[in-house]
């Protein structure tokens, strides 16, 4: 049985943004890492310097871990890297956890249950909330749910990583609050991201807007994140990309319609992210919707 304690050995797959930062906090807190990468090494390469090892494949990274974790950006990549072939499910064994970071649909997250169940192994969800800069310092949301033994077992890690760390019950829930998490900060975020757009239009000033509106009860974290690129130009507060905002955008509109709802509210930021994404935004970070309004408003008004 996994004790979720310094010993246990850890597996990562999907080294990105988030990932690093969370591989990069992991080994500052002395655990013993294999990692997987994809395409871009930067992160990855990264990992090897502070003493990681390169698994040569999934079905690799799982026979070396204890922890399998993944941090990746869409159910189908999960999906592929667990059940594809030379995947993680080759290398299961009973008593090995998976740990799905990503922002996944409910419903995938359950199939891949099922299809690992005979080895032994189990998963859970536990997406993240706040950013890489949180991450670096073990300051995340974390909300998991599943099997709580399993939950019990890699608490003392999941600690480590995140500064507020939920068990939230049955398999799947972590990801549903999770997309409506990212519903809702979406449509703050392209709200503000919007207002600033409308502001330079009419001739207003961004900080005065911003004055205004921090002083009411609509202030928040997210108006935050997207203020501090519309007056100082910092996209660090939100290394969120647009792309990935979109993809949680519309995995949300997609549980909400397998729960036989028509979202109302989700449809302006799905549209918004969408036409960014088509635009040429997609590898911009979510802050920088304030540029797409500009321009699209812009070319509107001409």
């Amino acid at each position: 049985n996994i004790e979720g304690n310094m010993e246990s050995r850890i597996g990562f797959v999907g080294l990105g943004l988030m990932g690093s930062a969370m591989v990069g906090r992991l080994q500052d807190c002395n655990y013993q890492l294999t990692v997987l990468g994809n395409k871009d090494r930067t992160g990855l390469d990264q990992a090897l310097t502070r003493g990681a090892l390169e698994a040569a494949s999934g079905v690799d990274l799982a026979k070396q871990s204890d922890v399998i974790m993944l941090c990746m950006g869409t159910s189908d990549q999960v999906e592929e890297r667990i059940l594809g072939e030379q995947g993680i499910i080759s290398g299961l064994s009973s008593g090995k956890i998976i740990i799905d970071f990503g922002t996944s649909l409910p419903s995938s997250t359950k199939e891949i249950s099922s299809k690992i169940a005979d080895t032994g192994a189990v998963i859970l969800d536990a997406p993240l909330g706040r950013t890489p800069h949180h991450a670096k310092d073990g300051l995340l949301n974390i909300m998991a749910s599943g099997d709580k033994d399993a939950f019990d077992a890699v608490r003392t890690i999941l600690e480590n990583l995140g500064e507020n760390v939920f068990y939230l019950g049955d398999l799947g829930t972590g990801h549903t609050i999770k997309l409506m998490n990212n519903f809702f900060g979406m449509t703050i975020a392209n709200a503000m991201a919007e207002v600033f757009a409308v502001a330079d239009a009419a001739g207003v000033s961004r900080e005065t807007v911003y004055k205004v509106i921090s002083a009411g009860p609509l202030h928040s974290s997210m108006m935050d994140f997207i203020s501090a690129f519309g007056l100082e130009g910092d996209k660090s507060k939100l290394e969120f990309a647009i792309k990935n905002a979109f993809k949680d955008v519309s995995y949300y509109r997609l549980m909400t319609q397998n729960l036989g709802i028509n979202s109302i509210m989700s449809e302006s930021a799905s549209k918004a992210l969408s036409q960014a994404n088509d635009d040429g935004y997609a590898n911009a970070m979510v802050c920088e919707m304030i540029d797409f309004f500009k321009k699209h408003y812009s070319s509107d008004r001409m």
